[in-house]
């Protein structure tokens, strides 16, 4: 009985946006940014992938007007860029610290971290955990460069294509595990 518990809480069913959102966020802390901060990256980056692959499946189109809204409208201090699992993020400083940008506003940790709370419910703690394994079995420098190719090892299979997008997949916290105490997460 107990070990179809165990079992039962290392295997979680989730959409993928969660799943990268965390990641991103673990790896970012890894890096160096402060958690309030490295949240707001972690939902940056689903954020950018998730419009990429919409975009790709013919999901999402651009609109000419909003380019024209946007490109006219005032900017607040000087925004920066920070580079994370492959994505190129806006940031801008706050009172707060680091922020990244979403539709030209500075992201809400509170927000993220209460969305990535409900996704995981309570098998939040053991994931996050499970993945700060997996960010401290690697070099920093390394990290950096293999974050989004170890996410492709671990997230939850979806069918592809349109018929995939939004669907929740199995995460398994023993391969997050295994990766962490395999040499670093070594990707195949």
């Amino acid at each position: 009985m107990a070990r179809d518990a165990a079992r039962a809480r290392s295997r979680i069913s989730v959409n993928r946006a969660p799943v990268l959102t965390l990641w991103a966020a673990v790896v970012a802390q890894r890096l160096g940014f402060a958690w309030d901060e490295a949240l707001t990256l972690g939902r940056a980056v689903a954020g950018l992938n998730a419009y990429s692959k919409g975009k790709a499946l013919g999901l999402f189109h651009p609109k000419p007007a909003e380019v024209r809204k946007r490109r006219k409208a005032p900017g607040r201090g000087k925004p920066l860029t920070v580079h994370l699992l492959s994505r190129a993020v806006t940031v801008r400083r706050t009172p707060e610290g680091l922020r990244a940008l979403a539709k030209g506003k500075p992201v809400s940790p509170e927000g993220v971290e209460a969305y990535v709370e409900a996704k995981f419910g309570a098998d939040y703690s053991a994931t996050r955990k499970a993945m700060q394994a997996l960010a401290r079995s690697l070099p920093r420098e390394a990290l950096a460069s293999r974050a989004y190719r170890l996410y492709e090892s671990f997230r939850p299979a979806v069918p592809g294509g349109r018929r995939g997008w939004g669907k929740a997949g199995v995460l398994s916290l023993s391969r997050i595990r295994r990766l962490a105490s395999s040499a670093g997460g070594t990707t195949r």
